[in-house]
């Protein structure tokens, strides 16, 4: 619903302010509002990321608005502010503008006045940025809805959108009510532009290896998001997510869909998110089997290098009832021509013994390996990884000493990070007007579909809730 702006009608500012107007005000202003600016998202991804982009790029006339239920001035906003930035040296005039000109208003979400003032203080071209759990965000939207919204604006999701499929099929028809989808954007920050055009220019760009990703020559994928990281403070949000909800039914199912789609006709938006979504749609619980081919765990007290964590079901804010897992594993089967018959192995887990973000090819073994060979236990692997980003091969060759010996070898290269952190390069596509690495509505809504079988046999306790130490290898891991 597109709505008229208003222009004069703006909020005053909570606690003491520097007294400006509601911005810059220049016709080429555009202002990125933040709603849940006081949260721990805000402060250590999101201002961090915008940063780094104000930087790196040049974005033009950028008016910044926080604003959360806290009473805070535009002293301490500014503050808040400076501080993410120093975090990745962020400096320039672009930044310092930013700075400078930031304002904070204190407003409640679910309130339609509070929200009608927030959009009365924007500026030019408005960028909505939900920083908040998933039911505040439906909420808020809901309102926007009935009060409208320029034609213009952009809404930014955080993960996950919704709490199943069909509160995701709700909230798709209430944001696009709003804006047409080309301006929602769903943030997966893994769909950083340098991760993600690494992994496609390496399939779709070396005949040599995208002739062997099929199932006729791979017989396994991992796809593995393991922390060393316990909760951190994340309670109020982790301990209702879980590493299912948190990572595989976002993170791990976008990953599997750029690594298994058809390589589209361009990288365009429309084309890209085609591809995904056909991907997603052909893929399923292998077997449909929760109980065979899906496990959970949390972890118990550790020590991981020198930190030692407690259990997790003594982290504050955490309600042991729950029964929340910080570890999830899941199969998944990817129906279709090129990759029938091959089991997709998705894994998240946190208080683990080291940082591990890859995906793992594992090719079958070969047709025959002559008699008076020897050496050969281990098949050809290929990884790409996520944090840091790069590829390797590991693959067998004669080595050194016995000539009719293999030695198992591996080659490494780094892929080229991008000039920005992740949620840098998310801003940057947002306050572009590209959807393109973007989680269409579509691809939400598949993405419940998958795991709700896994979700619906947890929550029938038909899958043992295991329990591994903090700083093991995970369940069933010394």
């Amino acid at each position: 619903m597109a709505r008229d702006r208003a222009g004069e009608n703006v909020p005053t500012p909570s606690g003491s302010g520097s007294g400006e107007g509601a911005g810059p005000g220049s016709a080429g202003t555009s202002t990125l509002l933040v709603l849940g600016a006081c949260g721990d998202l805000a402060a250590r991804l999101l201002l961090p990321g915008l940063g780094g982009l104000l930087t790196q790029r040049e974005v033009g006339d950028l008016f910044l608005v926080g604003s959360d239920t806290a009473e805070w001035s535009d002293d301490q906003w500014r503050q808040r502010v400076s501080e993410s930035f120093a975090t990745v040296s962020a400096n320039g005039k672009q930044a310092d503008e930013v700075v400078r000109s930031c304002r904070y208003l204190r407003a409640d979400v679910t309130d339609e006045d509070h929200l009608r003032r927030l959009l009365d203080a924007c500026t030019g071209q408005v960028t909505i940025y939900f920083a908040l759990p998933p039911a505040v965000t439906a909420r808020a939207c809901g309102l926007l809805a009935d009060l409208g919204v320029p034609e213009d604006t952009r809404l930014v999701m955080e993960k996950p959108f919704g709490t199943d499929g069909p509160s995701a099929h709700e909230l798709n028809e209430l944001v696009t009510r709003l804006v047409p989808e080309n301006q929602v954007y769903r943030v997966d920050h893994y769909l950083g532009m340098s991760t993600v055009l690494n992994m496609l220019g390496m399939r779709f760009a070396n005949r040599m290896l995208e002739s062997v990703l099929d199932a006729e020559n791979v017989s396994s994928v991992d796809i593995v998001f393991d922390e060393s990281l316990g909760l951190e403070g994340r309670a109020g949000y982790y301990d209702g997510a879980g590493a299912l909800v948190d990572m595989i039914q976002s993170h791990a199912l976008q990953v599997l869909a750029l690594l298994t789609m058809e390589a589209p006709s361009t990288l365009g938006a429309e084309d890209l998110q085609d591809a995904k979504s056909r991907v997603l749609r052909a893929t399923s619980l292998w077997d449909e089997d929760p109980v065979r081919y899906s496990r959970r765990a949390r972890y118990t007290a550790g020590t991981i290098g020198e930190r030692r964590l407690p259990a997790y079901v003594d982290e504050e804010g955490v309600d042991p009832a729950r029964r929340t897992e910080t570890f999830a594993e899941v199969v998944v089967a990817v129906n279709t021509w090129r990759w029938a018959g091959v089991p997709f192995r998705l894994r998240a887990g946190k208080a683990l013994s080291a940082l591990r973000k890859e995906a793992v090819i594992t090719f079958k073994g070969p047709r025959w390996v002559p008699e008076g060979l020897a050496g050969y236990e281990q098949p050809d692997r290929m990884r790409i990884g996520f944090d840091p980003d790069l590829v390797g091969l590991d693959f067998n060759l004669n080595g050194p000493g016995d000539p009719f010996t293999v030695d198992r070898v591996s080659l490494e290269s780094p892929s080229g990070p991008g000039d920005l952190p992740p949620y840098g390069e998310v801003l940057a596509e947002v306050l572009g007007g590209d959807p393109t690495m973007s989680v269409r509505g579509d691809q939400a809504e598949q993405a419940w579909r998958i795991v709700a079988p896994v979700r619906a046999a947890w929550r029938d306790d038909r899958v043992e809730l295991e329990e591994y130490p903090a700083g093991s290898d995970g369940p069933g891991a010394p």
